[in-house]
């Protein structure tokens, strides 16, 4: 950490643009910059390796622009607690997985038709 202020505030940079193309060559710039330095060569390597896994939101036409929060994972959580609760005790792992398999199912056929822009797919 120490002597790194700048390399931070260039990661922090990079994940700043809204348009890969233009990440991608930052991040370049950045590793040609740092990564003989034996310091940031670790870090260097990590971006580098998860870089278009973290980017994929950038990705045109490609991006989920509907699912902006997570109220719709949370709602699907406290469904499937709320069903599991019923039961309490499961006799076996296997019975557990239909059950919520079951909710996830059933969950799925309704998001395919709902009417609602945002669950649309």
């Amino acid at each position: 950490k120490k002597d790194s202020k700048t390399f931070r505030e260039a990661v922090k940079a990079i994940f700043r643009f809204s348009d890969i193309q233009l990440a991608r060559a930052e991040k370049n710039e950045l590793l040609r910059a740092y990564a003989d330095n034996k310091k940031y060569e670790k870090a260097c390597q990590k971006l580098d390796e998860g870089f278009e896994d973290a980017f994929q939101y950038t990705v045109v036409g490609k991006g989920h622009s509907r699912l902006n929060s997570t109220n719709l994972i949370e709602r699907l959580n406290q469904e499937i607690r709320r069903r599991e609760k019923i039961i309490r005790i499961f006799p076996n792992i296997a019975s557990a997985n239909r059950l919520i398999g079951a909710i996830l199912i059933d969950i799925h056929e309704e998001w395919l038709s709902s009417p609602r822009k945002y669950i649309q797919f």
